[in-house]
């Protein structure tokens, strides 16, 4: 593959992540994330994508929606590995009402070329501020 075919790959991963939280379609995440994937974000430390949909599927009420926004995605490719920065912007909402919290993150991630393709290896998701209505 291309560095431009790699890098357009990876940037996909970042955004079809947010994609799947904000559809609710968590098992939607096992093409975004390897199968041994490790997440830290302040739902916690996770690991395996097994344990990884289970938790964001019990940890996110129905009634809880969320609009994700990546933005400023830095990738820094090294052959079948990347490391990716991003900056996302994360609503909070419930259907037909005005957001109730809003946060702005900061998001690391590392990246593997598997047999599949380009796959989430590791997550780090800080926040940088929050704002709750």
């Amino acid at each position: 593959m291309s560095p431009v075919t790699d890098r357009a790959e990876i940037a996909e991963l970042v955004a079809r992540l947010a994609w799947a939280l904000d559809e609710r379609r968590f098992d939607d995440l096992r093409a975004v994330y390897a199968p041994d994937a490790r997440t830290s974000s302040p739902r916690g430390a996770l690991s395996g994508i097994d344990e990884i949909v289970d938790v964001l599927r019990r940890t996110s009420p129905e009634e809880d929606l969320t609009q994700h926004f990546n933005t400023d995605v830095v990738i820094d490719l090294d052959g079948d590995r990347a490391e990716i920065g991003a900056h996302q912007l994360a609503y909070f909402f419930q259907q037909g009402a005005a957001p109730h919290r809003r946060a702005g993150l900061r998001t690391r991630y590392s990246a593997v070329r598997t047999p599949a393709g380009w796959r989430l290896a590791e997550a780090h998701i800080s926040p940088r501020w929050q704002h709750a209505a």
